[in-house]
C-alpha cells in the first residue's frame, strides 16, 4: 500500500521568522498538532510540533523566541508513491510527504498504524474466505507439527471447529499426512494417497518458507470418491459421446449438424455416401459459403437460420448430381438462441426401396423366428437337406441369415449338390414363403421357346398362340421367388433381357409393348464358371455381377464326405418306405462309398442306393451288390481298365456308349454331359442318336 493511500492531513506550513507565540496561536486556530517550517525560498527547514512549544513553555522560556531555535530539524520526508511497510518505525512520529518539493500533507505514526492494520486486517479476512471457500481440504502446520490452520472443508470434514483444530499435533488428526517429511526434506510432494479416518485422498504437500527458512508445511487434500465420481461421469459422457456416433453413424440417411452460425461441426458416414462430398471438406466450414461456391444449389441450413424455424427442401448436390430431400431443425438454448442445425438428408431417388425394406421389417419375434429356423436346419437338418459337415452347418446358417433379405443370390456348385434345395430353403425362409416360387431350368427349354415361356405372350404374337394369351414365369412368380436353374445356359440373346428385368422390376409380354410391374426376388444358380464364360464372350459381364450379389458356393460331396453316411440311411430310409422294403447297408459298403469320387455328388449317391434297393437280393446290402468299378484296387474312377485284348475302334465306340449311358443316368441335360466330358454339346446328340441312348433306356439298363 502506497502513501498516498492515505488520508493525509491538510499542511500547515510555517515561516522561519514567526516567533513561538505567533506559530502556537496559527497551530490553535488551524487545530493541528504539527507543522512543517520553510525558509523564504520554501526549502524545508524543519518540523515544529505542539510538544516543542510545551517544553518552552514547562521551561518558563520566552515566546517571543524564533520557532527555529525550538523546532526539530531532523525531518523525514517520504514520496507519496513510496509504501507504508518502508516507515512502520515506532521512533517516527510525523512523516512529511513531498512530491517535487511541493509539501502534499502529514502522516502521523497512528495514521500509519491505523491504516496499516485496517490492511492487514482486510488481506487476513480475504485470504481466510479464499481458503475456506475451496472445495479441497487444507491443512497448515508449524515447523513443529502442530496445527496452524484449516479451512471449512478440513473442520466439516472432522466435525471440529477451528479453534479446537489448532495447536493439535497433526499426528492425532491425520497420521499419514505427511507434513512433517516436508517440514524436515523442504520438498514438495504431490499426487501422495493416504487414508484420513478411513477415506482415501490425494494430496499435494509443500513447504511453508520465510526469509529462506522453512516455518511449516500445508497439504491440501483432494477426496478420491470424488476423483472417481468425476471419472466416472467422464467415462459416462465419453461413453454418451460414443453412443451418439454410433446412433448417428447407424442412421442411413445423411446427417449433418452445424452451430448457430451455420459451421459444420458433425456429419455421419452415410451423409458421405448420400452427396458424395467426404466429411473432411465439409467439417469447421460454413454451409453458406457451399451455396455461394455452388457446391450445393440451395442450403437448408442458411434457410433455417434466416427464418428461425425448421426447414424441408428438395435441393441438387453438385458434386453426385443426385436429388435429396433435407430437412433442417433447429435447436435452442435456454435462452432462446440458436445452438445447433441438424440436416437429415435422403436421396429421393431411394425413398421407394427404403420404404418397402422397413415394411419388411418384422420385428423381434420374427428375428427369434429365423435364429430358431437357422438352429432347427444345423442341429436337426430338414426333410430334404439332410448333412452333419461343420460346412453345411454354416451354409445353413448363412442361407437362413440371407432368407430375410431380397438380395439377389447366385448359388455355384457342381451338378447333383443340391442348388435347388438351397433355393428352396431361402424361399421357404423368407418373407415371401407364402407367396409363389418357380423354377425355371434355362438348359432344359428349347431356345425358341425361351422367351415366350419366361416373359409371357399375348393374343397374336405367334401363330398358335391362344386368345387368352399366357402369363410367363416371371408374372407367374410376381410377389415371390423365382429361381433360375442352369442360368450358364442361357442363350446370349436371352441374357439382355434377363438384365432388364432385374434392372427395372417390369416385363413385356411377347407381342405386347405395354411393361408390367413385377415385384420377384431372383436366385440364379449354376454349375459353371461364370466368370470363364464372361472371358470367352458367351456371358455378359453386366449380368454376371448383376447375379452375383450375394454368392453361395455349395460344396461337393468330396468336400464333405462326413454327410456321406447320413445320407445313405436317409435314403435307405427313403427307399424302403417307397418299395416297402426293410433292408440295411453294411459297414463295409459305407467304407467303400466314403472313399468313392462321386462326381455326380448327392444325386448319383441317391441313384446308386435306388439301385442297390432294387437290385440286391438279401436284407443286408453288402460289397458284392456294388457296382464293379466299387470293387476295384482303387475306388475313384480316375482312368479305364482294360481286361483284354479287342479291337481299338470296338473299344473306343464301347467306351462312348458306356460313358454315355451312364452321363444319362445321372439325370444330366446334354448340356451339362458335354461339359463333364469336355466336348461340344452338338457331339453327345450326335453319339446318343448313334448308339441308341436315351435318358429312359439308361435307366432301364442301369437298374437291370
Amino acid at each position: 500500500m502506497k502513501l498516498r493511500e492515505i488520508k493525509m492531513h491538510d499542511p500547515v506550513i510555517l515561516q522561519t521568522n514567526l516567533t513561538v507565540q505567533e506559530a502556537a496561536a496559527i497551530l490553535l486556530q488551524k487545530n493541528v498538532d504539527c507543522a512543517p517550517v520553510i525558509d523564504k525560498k520554501g526549502n524545508i527547514e524543519g518540523l515544529l510540533t505542539n510538544r516543542h512549544i510545551l517544553n518552552l513553555v514547562s521551561q518558563k522560556g520566552n515566546l517571543s523566541t524564533l520557532i527555529t531555535d525550538i523546532m526539530s530539524n531532523r525531518v523525514v520526508i517520504g514520496h507519496p508513491d513510496d509504501t507504508i511497510e518502508d516507515y512502520l518505525n515506532p521512533a517516527l512520529e510525523y512523516l512529511l510527504v513531498v512530491d517535487e518539493k511541493k509539501i502534499m500533507g502529514i502522516i502521523t505514526h497512528k495514521d500509519l498504524g491505523n491504516k496499516f492494520f485496517r490492511s492487514y486486517t482486510k488481506i487476513s479476512y480475504e485470504l481466510e474466505a479464499i481458503i475456506n471457500s475451496i472445495h479441497n481440504l487444507i491443512i497448515a502446520v508449524d515447523r513443529n507439527g502442530f496445527v496452524e490452520v484449516t479451512n471449512d472443508a478440513f473442520q466439516r470434514f472432522l466435525g471440529m471447529t477451528a479453534e479446537e483444530l489448532k495447536r493439535l499435533h497433526v499426528k492425532n488428526i491425520a497420521p499419514e499426512s505427511g507434513l512433517e517429511e516436508v517440514v524436515k526434506s523442504g520438498k514438495v510432494e504431490l499426487a501422495q494417497k493416504i487414508m484420513v479416518f478411513n477415506r482415501w485422498f490425494l494430496t499435494n504437500r509443500f513447504p511453508i518458507k520465510k526469509d529462506g527458512k522453512i516455518i511449516g508445511a500445508v497439504a491440501v487434500l483432494q477426496d478420491m470418491t470424488e476423483l472417481d465420481n468425476i471419472a466416472e461421469e467422464l467415462e459416462h459422457y465419453k461413453s454418451l459421446n460414443n453412443e451418439l456416433d454410433m446412433i448417428i453413424n447407424s442412421s442411413f440417411d445423411g446427417i449433418l449438424v452445424a452451430d448457430g452460425n451455420g459451421i459444420v461441426l458433425r456429419t455421419n458416414e452415410a451423409f458421405e455416401k448420400v452427396t458424395g462430398v467426404k466429411r473432411e471438406d465439409i467439417l469447421e466450414r460454413s454451409m453458406i459459403d457451399f451455396e455461394k461456391e455452388g457446391l450445393v444449389s440451395e442450403s437448408a441450413v442458411k434457410l433455417a437460420l434466416e427464418r428461425k424455424e425448421s426447414v424441408t427442401i428438395s435441393h441438387q448436390t453438385n458434386k453426385s448430381g443426385r436429388l435429396h430431400l433435407t430437412t433442417a431443425n433447429l435447436c435452442f438454448d435456454d435462452h432462446g438462441n440458436i445452438y445447433r442445425v441438424v440436416c437429415n438428408v435422403r436421396d429421393i431417388t431411394e425413398l421407394n426401396e427404403l420404404r418397402q425394406r422397413i415394411e419388411e421389417i418384422k420385428g423381434l419375434s420374427q428375428h427369434y423366428e429365423s435364429e430358431l429356423r437357422a438352429l432347427r436346419l444345423q442341429y436337426s437338418g430338414s426333410d430334404k437337406i439332410i448333412f452333419k459337415s461343420e460346412k453345411m452347418k454354416s451354409l445353413l446358417g448363412m442361407v437362413v441369415k440371407l432368407a430375410h433379405y431380397d438380395s439377389t443370390i447366385l448359388i455355384t456348385g457342381e451338378t447333383g449338390t443340391g442348388k435347388e434345395l438351397i433355393a428352396e430353403t431361402i424361399h421357404k425362409n423368407s418373407s415371401r414363403c407364402n407367396e409363389p416360387y418357380i423354377k425355371v431350368n434355362c438348359g432344359a427349354i428349347p431356345e425358341n421357346l425361351l422367351e415366350s415361356e419366361l416373359f409371357g405372350y399375348d393374343y397374336g404374337a405367334f401363330t398358335g398362340a391362344k386368345k387368352q394369351g399366357k402369363a410367363g414365369q416371371f408374372q407367374l412368380a410376381n410377389g415371390g421367388t423365382i429361381f433360375l436353374d442352369e442360368i450358364g445356359d442361357l442363350p446370349f440373346n436371352m441374357q439382355v433381357k434377363l438384365l432388364r428385368v432385374i434392372q427395372n422390376k417390369e416385363i413385356t409380354r411377347v407381342g405386347s409393348e405395354k411393361s408390367i410391374p413385377i415385384d420377384v426376388r431372383f436366385i440364379a444358380g449354376t454349375n459353371r464358371n461364370l466368370l470363364d464364360l464372361v472371358g470367352k464372350k458367351e456371358f455378359r459381364e453386366d449380368l454376371y455381377y448383376r447375379l452375383n450379389v450375394v454368392p453361395i458356393h455349395v460344396p461337393p460331396l468330396r468336400e464333405r464326405k462326413e454327410d456321406i453316411p447320413i445320407l445313405i440311411n436317409h435314403f435307405i430310409n427313403l427307399f424302403n418306405k417307397k418299395y416297402d422294403q426293410n433292408k440295411r447297408v453294411s459297414s463295409e459298403v459305407i467304407d467303400r462309398l466314403m472313399d468313392y469320387n462321386w462326381l455326380g455328388n448327392v444325386r448319383e449317391l441317391e441313384n446308386l442306393i435306388e439301385r442297390l434297393m432294387v437290385t440286391s437280393t438279401g436284407y443286408l446290402i453288402n460289397r458284392r451288390d456294388l457296382p464293379s468299378y466299387f470293387n476295384q484296387t482303387s475306388v475313384k474312377p480316375s482312368g479305364v481298365l482294360v481286361s483284354g485284348i479287342v479291337p481299338l475302334q470296338d473299344a473306343i465306340e464301347s467306351l462312348e456308349k458306356q460313358l454315355l449311358q451312364k452321363a444319362y443316368s445321372g439325370n444330366l441335360t446334354t448340356r451339362q454331359m458335354a461339359k463333364l466330358l469336355q466336348v461340344d454339346h452338338s457331339t453327345i446328340v450326335k453319339k446318343a442318336a448313334k448308339y441308341g441312348i436315351s435318358k429312359q433306356n439308361s435307366v432301364n439298363n442301369q437298374k437291370r
